[in-house]
């Protein structure tokens, strides 16, 4: 049964993704506030109508609203899809407590977890925000391609269906096809842990280990994602769909992915601290793995170890080399161990 689409949207976050979506929307017809939380920015985007920093090459429409202003983006939106950084989220949610009226729906389309917290961004929004509908937007879905009409397929999860299905009807286009889910849960742990098997992935790629070698990596890594997500109230199935594998495949192979390029280049010999400080776009898998092993995290006693391996090389300076010679010598075990649905 089709739902009605949301003839409001505002789109909080200025990042390629964000300025993607809001394109989308704007082009099939919804009326849109693309939200920034950096005056000059705005400036930039509409003097230049084009998003630079963020999504060089790719020209706005003329006629795309963009502002600064919280009360001015939100006015009269039926809905709210934010695309913020983990790290950053918390205080741009506070920024929209009183902008964001109490009833409007939110879809989360951020990948991370909060460092401090350990918590997901729907659960930030949720804490920040109150009680509303709430849905994640997750699958294999470079701003790139997207973009210029290259076709992706991603999933719209939430406990809500009606939201689930009305946020589908929004967003979904002749090159966007989006598939409801009833796993929010999985879809955003997928789309989170998944960066730090990029970053794993992307280490291989640096050290010339091989096709095979990051074939083992990319599969053994959902089988991690899996049991930390089963172990966490996700469904076994989620994560070998969009939203697990195939957000996996792409982030994993893809020259548009900002966390395989940060491990493809430690693996070549460069610090993390050099590698983040040349780079413009946030790499959330660097931070998600400190948060999956931070004072808050809830992976303690579930067998991560390709995520173990990223943590110490990232930040205790371990040789990427001896990661890889401690995962292909770990005691023998059986490929789908601790996988209920397996």
């Amino acid at each position: 049964m089709a739902h009605k689409a949301f003839e409001r949207v505002v789109v909080i976050g200025d990042g390629g993704w964000g300025t993607t979506l809001a394109m989308l929307l704007h082009k099939k017809g919804v009326k849109v506030a693309l939200w920034s939380a950096f005056p000059e920015h705005v400036e930039e985007l509409k003097r230049l109508r084009e998003n630079k920093r963020y999504l060089p090459g790719v020209k706005l429409p003329a006629d795309l609203f963009i502002t600064a202003d919280p009360f001015e983006a939100a006015k009269g939106a039926g809905l709210a899809v934010s695309v913020v950084p983990t790290q950053f989220l918390r205080k741009v949610a506070e920024s929209f407590e009183d902008a964001l009226a109490g009833a409007v729906p939110v879809v989360s389309a951020t990948k991370g977890i909060e460092i401090e917290t350990f918590k997901t961004p729907s659960e930030i929004l949720r804490e920040v925000l109150g009680a509303r509908p709430i849905a994640v937007l997750s699958g294999p879905s470079h701003a790139e391609e997207v973009a210029i009409g290259l076709p992706a397929s991603v999933v719209v999860a939430s406990t809500d269906e009606n939201l689930a299905r009305a946020a589908q009807a929004t967003l979904s286009s002749d090159t966007f096809r989006i598939y409801t889910h009833k796993d929010p849960k999985g879809a955003e742990l997928g789309g989170a842990l998944k960066n730090v098997i990029a970053i794993a992935a992307g280490i291989s790629d640096g050290l010339a280990l091989g096709d095979n070698a990051k074939a083992a990596l990319v599969t053994r890594g959902i089988v991690e994602i899996a049991r930390f997500g089963q172990a966490h109230g996700a469904r076994f199935e989620t994560f070998f769909g969009l939203a697990g594998l195939g957000d996996m495949a792409t982030t994993c192979y893809s020259r548009h992915s900002r966390n395989r390029h940060v491990g493809e280049e430690i693996g070549r010999g460069k610090s993390l601290e050099q590698i983040l400080a040349e780079m413009q776009m946030v790499a959330e898998g660097v931070w998600t793995t400190r948060a999956l092993f931070g004072p808050e995290s809830e992976a303690r006693g579930i067998p991560m170890p390709i995520a173990e391996q990223v943590h110490a090389v990232l930040f205790e300076k371990k040789d990427p080399r001896q990661a890889v010679t401690e995962l292909m010598t770990r005691e023998l075990s059986g490929e789908m161990d601790g996988l209920s649905g397996a």
